[in-house]
């Protein structure tokens, strides 16, 4: 079957195990995901509803613009891809302007200018809240017209919500489902674990997440599926849940020895 890509790039994008989790996902009547990135997982599955929440409003003021105005937004957003706006100079005029500017909707065709031209699709603020990822210097930057239309025509039956993976899970009700996937946890104590967010998602948070998730499964038999690295950490954080390893998808740059496979692991929190 077909995967539909996300209009968005993004660090950690679920597009490469979608397979994996499509295969453990539970079946329910709505998919609620607290940290929905780019949307790959709710772009290829088939609930009848959807709630997609993520601390960074600029993501979730997007996805509102595109699911209500897709016409409008691609009219607008495609000026900005051209032989011109592909120029270092250009670039950094337009972060200063988003980073300015206080209108929604220049921020969301901003956003998604930003997002296709910027150093590897990442998504960094500095503890300003400003947007700080430089120039990515591609040959011709995608316009992802087809992938902005078939998320406006998906997102119909989805609310977007801008608040914490906490608040997210208590909105799950019987015959929900939620899908979790936060900021990685670190290989090991200590590696460099860089914050997508202007808030970084903590060891302590990553716990809190698995307590939560524990609950939910156990107490109002919602279930959790939960993807994150491998490590003996993650596996003490689930030991809870029915854990599924998934071989090698990635691999992580290490200093002076090449490059790393790294394993990921989901975790499944359920009654059963």
């Amino acid at each position: 079957m077909k995967k539909n890509r996300a209009f968005l790039k993004w660090a950690g994008g679920k597009f490469p195990l979608l397979n994996d989790i499509q295969r453990h996902l539970p079946e329910g009547d709505c998919l609620i995901e607290p940290f929905v990135g780019a949307g790959s997982v709710f772009l290829n599955t088939h609930f009848s509803r959807y709630v997609l929440a993520d601390i960074n409003k600029d993501l979730i003021n997007l996805y509102n613009v595109v699911r209500d105005r897709a016409d409008e937004f691609v009219a607008d957003a495609s000026q900005l891809f051209t032989t011109e706006s592909n120029d270092a100079e250009f670039y950094y005029a337009r972060r200063l302007e988003f980073n300015r500017s206080t209108d929604a909707w220049r921020r969301s065709v901003l956003f998604l200018y930003l997002n296709r031209h910027c150093y590897n699709g990442l998504c960094r603020y500095n503890l300003s809240g400003e947007f700080n990822v430089p120039f990515g210097r591609y040959r011709k930057p995608y316009f992802p017209q087809d992938e902005l239309y078939w998320f406006s025509e998906r997102s119909q039956n989805a609310t977007f919500i801008c608040e914490s993976y906490a608040d997210t899970l208590g909105r799950a009700e019987p015959g929900s489902v939620v899908y979790c996937d936060p900021p990685y946890a670190p290989l090991s104590a200590t590696a460099n674990f860089t914050a997508y967010h202007t808030n970084s998602f903590s060891l302590a948070q990553q716990q809190h997440l698995a307590e939560l998730a524990e609950k939910l499964a156990r107490e109002s038999r919602i279930p959790v599926l939960i993807s994150n690295h491998d490590t003996p950490l993650t596996r003490e954080w689930y030991q809870a849940a029915q854990l599924h390893q998934i071989k090698a998808r990635r691999s992580i740059s290490r200093s002076g020895s090449g490059r790393l496979q790294v394993n990921e692991l989901l975790a499944l929190f359920s009654s059963d």
